[in-house]
């Protein structure tokens, strides 16, 4: 699948905006140089994870060490990730290959979320990573693959990678959601990751082409979407929303999501969809502003 650039990644969210939640009031957009001058006006803070942990593969630098000084300074710090090609084990396992150490409760997984709300009954075609084992899903569940017949015996669609997606199969797959409309659930809403090599199409990507095309009604968990902010409000309690800051690369995902909760939100331009790019233009034509700006945590 061809990668998109950052600006036409931002053009498309903005054509989503009715899709996408409510914000809340806009940020003041305060430029900081680390996320150690502002850190006394939140108790939890929750990283996403590429762009703002990670890109790619590789960690990014001082990361791990933000990560201790907060947990020093005596706050919570929690991980919030779209990605959904991990089960629970290989998640964890994939922090800690990274060189971070977080506990088991401090991962959320857009994954885990969406599998604990999936129905249980039917058989589910799933847009799969390598590798996929179906005895991880909660569910019955089978790979989609290049062949048709597989189409059209599943009763939903459950859309988790998009690694080894190609034209054919979303081909495959519209064709059979115009025949017989069964539920499209996804649990990586984004539209693009940050690689070391550019911009991946992600599952958010392929739902939101058939919305357009099919005028389906896709159902989301992830980042900008309510279940997975009231799965880590669950995990910080007595905390106030407005002691919450979300630290994230992206304005659609990261922030509209954030001030949607009436959280606190900061925005990280060097590393994800905004590296090397003027990102006051971003926040200006799409009226998204963030508390705080800085170019890394």
């Amino acid at each position: 699948m061809q990668d998109m650039s950052p600006h036409e990644a931002f053009d498309r969210y903005e054509t989503l905006r009715p899709r996408l939640p409510d914000a809340g009031p806009q940020g003041a957009g305060v430029a900081l140089t680390s996320l150690a001058d502002m850190q006394d006006h939140v108790d939890a803070f929750v990283f996403d994870a590429y762009g703002v942990l990670n890109v790619g593969d590789t960690p990014i630098e001082g990361a791990f060490q933000r990560i201790h000084a907060l947990r020093a300074a005596g706050k919570e710090v929690l991980v919030l990730t779209n990605a959904a090609s991990f089960n629970r084990a290989q998640t964890e396992a994939k922090f800690k290959g990274l060189g971070f150490d977080f506990a088991p409760h401090e991962i959320i997984s857009s994954r885990e979320v969406c599998e604990a709300r999936l129905p249980a009954e039917g058989l589910w075609g799933v847009m799969a990573p390598d590798g996929f084992d179906a005895n991880d899903l909660p569910v019955r569940a089978v790979a989609l693959d290049d062949n048709p017949e597989i189409y059209g015996r599943v009763e939903g669609f459950l859309l988790l990678s998009s690694a080894t997606w190609t034209p054919g199969r979303q081909a495959m797959l519209m064709a059979s959601l115009t025949q017989v409309p069964r539920p499209v659930i996804v649990a990586n809403p984004d539209l693009v990751a940050p690689r070391e090599t550019g911009l991946s199409l992600e599952p958010g990507f392929f739902a939101q082409e058939l919305q357009d095309k099919l005028n389906l009604q896709a159902q989301f968990h992830g980042k900008p979407f309510p279940s997975v902010y009231e799965e880590v409000e669950a995990r910080l309690p007595g905390i106030a929303p407005d002691r919450i800051a979300m630290v994230g690369d992206t304005l659609h995902t990261d922030v509209l999501g954030a001030q949607s909760r009436s959280w606190h939100s900061v925005l990280v331009t060097d590393h994800g969809l905004f590296a090397g790019l003027d990102v006051d233009g971003f926040i200006t034509k799409s009226g998204i502003k963030p508390d705080w700006i800085v170019p890394s945590i």
